[in-house]
């Protein structure tokens, strides 16, 4: 997935788009759908769906932002194509940006989420937290509360993150963080919503692990086991955005760019304290 952006029209009608209701109880509908035309499995998705107006989110977008951001900070993720196309929703036709991945499991693994592997697994009275550091999942932790924090992503729930498997060979990881599309200003589609939106503003998240304040969940990473990510620089700012004119708002750009770099400095500050 090298070209991350296509700006070129795709006939996608073909795909068959399944509803999943939003697990975090946030308003909206969210439809998938998957092919291996090319060999590989591809998935895909939609932003916020409406029966009435169609597409109206821009959590697509997001996807890729965050794609972008956490290959400078240099934490392993899902990598994620924005990708202009016709669809069709049952018999409804529509254009839309969606966004692609490709499957991130290796031959023989097998995934569970997080939260049923901890229900099966974990010892008499040990809390979420506690296995996972017993696994050796800590610095996965860390990086985790750190982006969650940058992006202010409100669904980090026990299904997305998973673990993978590979029974034969006895080999257990987690997965490369994935699904940030409820992060950022996902929920302004007017000029006015993104106006009137804090960027700072210690809103609830839904964390399985952890709290519902992604600003608090930073100060549950030990003394001397900050993640030694790469700097975030002004003029990444450039390498956030690009090729997103006409996709989304001049604005929403720049509210996110301003999102994105205040927190980095916060998070810089919380540092250094």
């Amino acid at each position: 997935m090298e070209t991350k952006v296509i700006r070129e029209k795709q006939d996608m009608t073909f795909l068959s788009w399944s509803k999943t209701r939003h697990s975090s109880g946030t308003a909206g509908t969210f439809l998938k759908a998957e092919s291996s035309i090319t060999g590989k499995k591809v998935y895909y998705k939609l932003s916020n769906y409406d029966k009435v107006h169609g597409v109206v989110g821009h959590e697509c977008v997001n996807e890729l932002i965050a794609d972008r951001l956490l290959t400078i900070l240099g934490v392993e993720h899902l990598h994620y194509q924005l990708i202009h196309a016709d669809i069709r929703v049952g018999e409804t036709p529509q254009e839309v940006w969606l966004c692609a991945s490709e499957e991130f499991k290796q031959r023989g693994e097998d995934k569970i989420a997080l939260d049923a592997y901890y229900d099966t697994e974990h010892l008499p009275g040990e809390n979420e937290m506690d296995f996972c550091l017993r696994m050796g999942w800590g610095e996965y932790l860390w990086q985790m509360f750190v982006v969650d924090y940058l992006i202010l992503n409100r669904d980090r729930h026990g299904a997305n993150i998973e673990v993978l498997r590979n029974k034969r060979r006895r080999t257990l990881r987690l997965a490369p963080l994935f699904d940030h599309g409820l992060s950022l200003l996902f929920s302004c589609d007017t000029d006015d919503s993104i106006a009137k939106f804090d960027v700072m503003k210690d809103r609830p998240v839904q964390s399985y692990l952890g709290s519902r304040s992604a600003w608090e969940n930073l100060s549950l990473i030990p003394k001397g086991q900050l993640p030694k990510l790469n700097p975030l620089r002004e003029t990444d700012r450039a390498v956030l955005l690009e090729d997103l004119d006409g996709v989304i708002s001049e604005r929403l750009q720049e509210a996110i760019w301003s999102m994105i770099w205040k927190r980095w400095c916060a998070y810089e500050d919380f540092c250094h304290s």
